[in-house]
């Protein structure tokens, strides 16, 4: 029998209509079945997928897939990220308003997304830049205003000089900004913030219950929010200082290394620092300069240490004798702890690092454990391991807890100016959320200003502030500011001439509670409570990495304040996370060192090497590294490429069979041929036995050869299940390459097998198209129905395995002479202990071992281990 080969161009596109006529995963929220709601992280319509994308998403569909087929009720939405800078970039390069560039990119990202044949309920897809989305974000913000979660206050911020917007310290890479990629500034800005430090120990102490995150991600926020314990120790200035001030008050979680400062540093906007400047022209030029960099941890850690000696000095807390100078330095936030810091170079590098810059004294006061006083000195490296405490007067011999409690107690009871010199305070590094952006394209923030009234929220009733259409991006700046006839109007209180405010939320704010408008996003309200309280939170959400303090956490934020506004009644929004690995390809270049795309090369082995030429010159182009897929690079994979040369099943199993999911995968077209092979082996193997199995009933077969047929399915269906549980993708596919190894042969012959043998294989064959259907859809839809199926595969459920089946006959045992292992003997599940005890004397290194004696005994421990004793 001639078969035909499997062409995934019609196939594909037929089953994608069949499942959208019948509506097969349009999901209703009255279904009374168990919930599972799985999302990835939407995208932003940038105008094309990408193959990170169709990673993402082929997992995402696969859980979804399998939990359906085992009988959950699954939510699994799609929409947009919408807002942001690329829209409006590309307004003002191509002429074209954000909206039309948005809702293009939408229509044709929509379309790819859909070719891939994602089980996705298309009727909640929404857009963060509808109107009717942002409608509701503004009710949230509202809403959190009232519940005093948001405040406007006067901050130094990140400001980028390209976007001309503000960033939060999330958002700024390296000391630039995270999508333009120009280096921060510092500015002053009056804007609103989220007050997520209010949840600062929630946050902290809600990672410990997020058992099926990735302890990285869990890692990663709990160093971002940063808790520490230590003292506010109060200095008192000792000379040099400006009238009016008397003390500088210094936060420290290290007060046991006292004894070793040499130093006290203060952020450029501190008071003290401000006061100076103002007779001292080279100090206000050095802050200046300190404005031009970022404010956020990173930029700062990286930074060159700098500092401006202020001439002014402290007295030591424990001895009023010893002047220590005050530099400002640009390594101290004014909103951390207190604005300033004292150095202790011996046991902090960056003190280190800035005392010998600075040729400061490098004291050391914390001893390694045994070593010698007389010997132990600080050389380039600061010591911060643990020790002992010397040179440190009545603290000598302590360990630095104990030393730690013994300064606070006496500090706290020693008296400056009628205050204690010390006080405890925890000390969270997370700050509070800026949610101001000085564009256009974004949520507008609902408060307008008013001179008599001051900051004034829009009535709910006037809601939604809809973005004007009507807009210019001819001149750099913000086009709202510039938009009158929007700008302009009256204070709701007074009904005087007032302002909107034109800055628009952060888009960080658009993606952190997008899940919960999921639920029911038909709603006048943000949410239906009922519908958020069922489907939350999300069961399984997927995801890259680099979204782990950003998104992530400002989502878990989102929802404790959504909680406190009464729109959802959950704490955590991800109840399981999944971050995958990129996707990676090799860079080429050619002579002159450009980079050259993919598709422009042609790839052969000579004499064991890999060699490349361009297929328009003919000349030799150079393989570099395998690296992250980058337009800049050229090292990009077009998905759409991909689809029509192989299909949505291939580079779906590809991407699924090519190495762990949390790992990067290696794009290579080998390893695409090879999942495009299966997809045709399997469609062969099922075709060719399709006629003699349309009409056979599925039934296990337990001896025989057959049985061997059936054991080796219920075997895969029980592990694959297994592995899809635990979104071990890859282990699922091998598992699956061997049961065709296995099926092969036997469906080669169907035509003259027995009624027992054909029954098996039609089961097998069912299970077979049941475990690659969440993987590849339209092959497994097209393999069921050239085996007579009338539903579709789509809504079948997931088959049940026998037990018995899925235990092997034969067991091995380990076998020990005198307690040692010294080998292994196969024998029967069922052996009785007499066949074990035979067999296990006949084996050669028994029988040298017992040199024609007898065994004194042999001890047999059911199915686990043999000991023959000499």
């Amino acid at each position: 029998m001639t078969t035909e080969r499997y062409n995934p161009r019609t196939t594909e596109k037929k089953w994608q209509a069949v499942w959208e006529e019948h509506g097969v995963f349009t999901t209703g929220n009255d279904d009374p079945r168990e919930k599972y709601y799985v999302l990835e992280m939407f995208p932003y319509p940038s105008g094309r997928i990408h193959m990170g994308h169709v990673r993402n998403y082929a997992m995402g569909d696969v859980v979804a897939r399998f939990k359906r087929a085992r009988g959950f009720n699954v939510l699994h939405p799609m929409g947009w990220d919408a807002f942001g800078m690329p829209a409006e970039n590309a307004a003002m390069q191509h002429n074209i308003h954000p909206k039309t560039w948005t809702y293009q990119n939408i229509a044709t990202m929509r379309g790819q997304l859909k070719s891939m044949g994602l089980s996705l309920d298309w009727s909640r897809e929404f857009a963060t830049c509808d109107v009717e989305y942002y409608h509701r974000q503004q009710m949230l913000f509202l809403d959190m205003v009232e519940k005093g979660l948001v405040t406007r206050k006067t901050s130094r911020v990140n400001w980028d000089p390209v976007d001309n917007t503000v960033l939060a310290n999330e958002q700024v890479v390296d000391g630039r900004g995270w999508r333009s990629g120009a280096l921060v500034e510092q500015r002053e800005l009056t804007q609103w913030f989220f007050r997520i430090t209010d949840y600062s120990e929630e946050l902290l102490a809600g990672l410990d219950r997020l058992e099926r995150w990735p302890e990285k991600v869990r890692t990663m926020q709990r160093n971002w929010i940063g808790k520490s314990e230590g003292l506010v120790v109060r200095w008192r200035l000792a000379g040099g200082q400006p009238a009016g001030f008397d003390t500088v008050d210094v936060y420290t979680t290290r007060p046991d290394t006292l004894f070793g400062a040499s130093f006290i540093a203060i952020a450029a906007d501190h008071p003290l620092a401000k006061e100076l400047s103002q007779e001292n022209p080279a100090l206000q030029g050095f802050i200046e300069e300190c404005q031009r960099t970022g404010t956020s941890a990173a930029t700062l850690e990286t930074a060159e240490k700098q500092g401006f000696d202020t001439g002014v000095t402290v007295a030591h807390p424990f001895d009023d004798t010893w002047k220590i100078p005050v530099y400002v330095a640009n390594f101290v936030l004014m909103d951390y702890g207190t604005g300033a810091v004292f150095g202790c170079p011996a046991h902090d590098q960056r003190d280190l690092d800035f005392a010998n810059k600075y040729k400061l004294p490098v004291r050391a006061v914390v001893l390694p454990q045994g070593a010698d006083p007389a010997d132990f000195t600080i050389g380039k490296t600061a010591y911060t391991e643990d020790g002992v405490l010397f040179n440190s007067q009545f603290l000598d011999g302590l360990t630095p807890q104990a030393a730690f409690e013994d300064v606070a107690d006496r500090l706290r009871h020693t008296m400056l100016d009628g205050k204690p010199q010390a006080e405890r305070r925890v000390q969270f590094r997370l700050r509070d959320w800026g949610v101001s952006r000085q564009r256009y394209w974004g949520c507008p923030i609902p408060m307008i200003h008013c001179d008599d009234c001051g900051a004034v929220p829009v009535p709910r009733a006037d809601l939604p502030v809809v973005l004007p259409d009507d807009v210019s991006f001819d001149v750099p700046g913000n086009p709202l500011d510039r938009q009158a006839s929007w700008k302009h109007v009256a204070c709701p209180q007074c009904g005087f001439a007032a302002r909107r405010e034109t800055d628009t939320m952060d888009t960080f704010v658009d993606s952190s509670w997008y899940y919960a408008r999921f639920t029911a996003p038909w709603e006048n309200e943000p949410t239906d409570r009922a519908a958020a309280d069922h489907w939350l939170p999300v069961d399984q959400y997927i995801g890259g990495i680099e979204h782990a303090i950003l998104h992530l956490l400002y989502s878990r934020f989102f929802t404790r304040a959504m909680k406190k506004t009464g729109h959802v009644g959950i704490d955590e929004p991800f109840q399981g996370l999944f971050t995958q690995g990129m996707v990676v390809h090799e860079a080429y270049r050619d002579s002159k060192g450009d980079w050259v795309a993919p598709a422009e090369i042609r790839i052969e082995e000579k004499d064991g090497e890999r060699i490349a030429t361009h297929l328009a010159t003919g000349e030799p182009v150079s393989i570099g590294a395998i690296e992250k897929m980058s337009k800049s690079k050229k090292n990009v994979v077009d998905p759409d490429d991909i689809l029509a040369s192989y299909g949505a099943d291939t580079a779906r199993w590809f991407m699924l069979s090519d190495s762990p999911p949390e790992r990067d995968v290696i794009w290579s077209e080998s390893g695409v041929d090879g999942a495009h092979r299966f997809v045709q082996r399997v469609w062969r193997l099922v075709q060719s036995a399709a006629g003699s199995l349309r009409d056979v009933a599925p039934e296990a077969a337990r001896d025989g050869a057959a049985a061997d047929v059936s054991r080796a399915a219920h075997r895969t269906l029980q592990a694959v299940a297994d592995d899809l549980e635990k979104l071990s993708f890859n282990r699922a596919v091998a598992r699956l390459y061997e049961l065709v190894n296995v099926l092969s042969p036997a469906a080669q012959n169907v035509g003259k097998a027995e009624k027992q043998a054909k029954a098996a294989l039609r089961q097998a064959f069912d299970f077979l198209i049941a475990m690659i259907a969440p993987m590849m859809p339209h092959l497994a839809e097209e393999c069921h129905a050239a085996l007579g199926g009338k539903k579709l595969v789509a809504e079948l459920p997931w088959p049940d395995f026998e037990d018995a089946l899925t235990v092997d006959d034969a067991i091995i045992l380990p076998v020990q002479i005198n307690g040692k292992k010294r080998g292994e003997i196969t024998v029967a599940r069922d052996a009785d202990q007499k066949t074990i005890e035979q067999a296990v004397l006949a084996l050669d290194f028994v029988v040298a071992q017992l040199e024609g004696k007898a065994p004194r005994k042999v001890i047999v421990v059911p199915q686990r281990i043999v000991n023959v004793v000499i």
